[in-house]
């Protein structure tokens, strides 16, 4: 799930700035209340009266007043009557929606949010969506908004802010809105919780090499392409191998709207340590689909529902087809132990290899959900697991058992396998956690779905990473390119460096473990291997349990959502 909300958001506002003024107006509309719904309430010096949405030539005002009174009532006053059409019921719960904290937690939220480097961005990126509001405008609005009794919302924002017109640049108020959805407003105020709390004191790190370096293999690289017939399916293929192959075969699942190349330089560095790897690209999600246009302006149709099915079946239909390569004369002949495979994922690719390793896919969960969110409270990964609530089937179990090992990077989870999904698991299972991450937020995506795991797990906890964190790109090349003009600011290159160091110990070392070399690659598995490579603005971690303060935060963080 990564890199195409901001070519998805692109789309829509060049569309918008190309065709009627109406267009543009609704695009006002619906990313200024988007960011709103998402904001504060500060204590008045004078409230603000009007409200001006901006989207480049384009500006829309409205009153405060009747937009109050349309909120309370859903009576239409005023200068709101031309825009019947917009101002739905939708539209009524999302100005009336509310962030609640427990106010014994409240201080302590605000307080490491504030001190926190992603909360100096949160700060940074309202003053860029509010123009000429100032750094202890918004401290103090968010300060006064999380410690007041009401909870955050729309219209206490709207009332509260000095001045008599407030204007919101809405490019720049849609990506502030997804920063502030509950979810990941709570993963990050976990942030310094989890920084503390999974330190292993006085942790030292020996080993008598390094698994992050280079293997001595020299890597060699064959492209293909697979046809299912059955499904209709092309399905590229990049395999990664050496001469002196050992171990299980490690199958790479791609993110939306990315492609197999996504992780090559962790292929690569898997195969150099004799592991064959096949990397595989999704057709129905990957970014050729994208950029085809595939997709229309409705966020709902990001993703067809059967691509929830597909995408585990397209690594079941590549492991019987490299199963059938692995006994034919050729340079991969013997290369491919399709009988024990560890499947590892980023993102949408994450959710492929968790439910190949038996996690049960509970769709009643995710219509739930989805009935209960108005669609622009969402946040990207809730764009896409709603699109699983269109599969006919309730639950459906994908479990392919020649997966032994998984992997998720920055999994999307949400409500995708339920309350109890995931507890079918019992292989062993590896889930990386970003604690900026806005796209699939560590609190619902990846910590709740941790503790739901009963069979061997690791969680590798990234203080301060975002979604794309581990992304490693050339300079100047497409994908570099795409990771800065994402709709949220990501935090790659050479702050992202340790993690991704990290990444490739942790990988090999995980899966090593199915081999005779285990024990050797044991120590890189340890709170104190990820605690060696931690820096101060990206503290790593490496635990195989949360512990019991972290347990009873996420226990409180449900209560308070429910």
């Amino acid at each position: 799930m990564n890199l195409k909300l901001d070519w998805y958001s692109r789309r829509a506002f060049q569309s918008i700035a190309q065709r009627a003024p109406m267009l543009a107006q609704r695009c006002l509309w619906w990313s200024g209340l988007l960011v709103l719904s998402c904001s504060a309430s500060i204590l008045p010096a004078s409230a603000a009266e009007r409200l001006t949405l901006k989207i480049g030539p384009f500006e829309q005002s409205i009153s405060v007043e009747d937009l109050e009174k349309f909120a309370k009532t859903g009576e239409l006053a005023g200068g709101l009557k031309p825009y019947a059409s917009l101002l739905t019921p939708q539209v009524q719960q999302l100005l009336t929606r509310r962030l609640q904290l427990d106010p014994k937690l409240a201080d302590k939220f605000v307080d490491d949010l504030l001190r926190s480097p992603s909360g100096n961005d949160l700060i940074d990126k309202i003053r860029t969506a509010i123009p000429n509001s100032s750094i202890e405008q918004v401290r103090g609005a968010l300060a006064l908004a999380v410690r007041g009794g009401n909870g955050l919302s729309a219209i206490s924002f709207l009332r509260a802010y000095p001045g008599e017109n407030i204007t919101l640049d809405a490019s720049s108020a849609l990506g502030m809105a997804l920063e502030f959805n509950p979810s990941y407003l709570k993963s990050q105020a976990l942030g310094p919780l989890l920084e503390r709390e999974l330190n292993v004191e006085g942790a030292a790190f020996n080993a008598p090499f390094d698994a992050a370096a280079p293997g001595e293999q020299k890597v060699q690289e064959q492209t293909l392409t697979l046809q299912d017939k059955q499904r209709d399916r092309a399905i590229p293929v990049n395999i990664y191998w050496a001469e002196n192959t050992n171990g299980p075969l490690v199958v790479l699942s791609h993110g939306f709207a990315a492609d197999r190349n996504f992780l090559d330089y962790l292929a690569r560095h898997l195969a150099s340590h004799g592991l064959t790897v096949a990397a595989l690209d999704h057709p129905g999600s990957n970014a050729t689909w994208i950029y085809s246009g595939s997709i229309g302006t409705d966020p709902s149709s990001l993703l067809a529902p059967s691509e929830f099915v597909d995408r585990p079946k397209d690594v079941s239909f590549l492991l019987d087809e490299l199963a059938k390569m692995n006994q034919q004369p050729g340079v991969l002949q013997g290369k491919l132990n399709t009988q024990q495979v560890t499947a590892l994922g980023h993102s949408l690719g994450g959710y492929t290899v968790l439910a190949l390793a038996g996690g049960e896919l509970n769709i009643e969960d995710v219509r739930q959900f989805c009935k209960q969110r108005n669609p622009l409270s969402k946040l990207g990964g809730d764009w896409l697991q709603c699109a699983a609530a269109g599969l006919k089937d309730s639950r459906s179990q994908l479990r392919d058992r020649r997966v032994v090992q998984a992997i998720a990077l920055n999994p999307l989870i949400g409500q995708l396998f339920g309350k109890n999904g995931l507890s079918q698991i019992s292989t062993s299972t590896l889930i990386l956690s970003s604690t900026d991450d806005v796209l699939t937020p560590a609190l619902t995506h990846q910590l709740r779905p941790f503790t739901q795991i009963k069979g061997s797990k690791y969680l590798l906890t990234a203080i301060g990473a975002t979604h794309l964190s581990i992304s490693k790109f050339a300079a100047g090349s497409s994908g570099e390119a795409l990771t800065k003009n994402t709709l949220v600011n990501e935090r790659v290159g050479k702050v992202a460096e340790p993690l991704q160091q990290l990444l490739k110990g942790v990988t090999l070392a995980f899966i090593k473990q199915t081999t005779p070399e285990a024990k050797t690659y044991q120590p890189f598995l340890t709170s104190a291997y990820a605690q060696s490579l931690s820096t101060e603005e990206l503290p790593l971690r490496l635990n195989a349990e949360l512990p019991t303060n972290v347990s009873r935060w996420l226990d409180v963080a449900s209560a308070i959502n429910n």
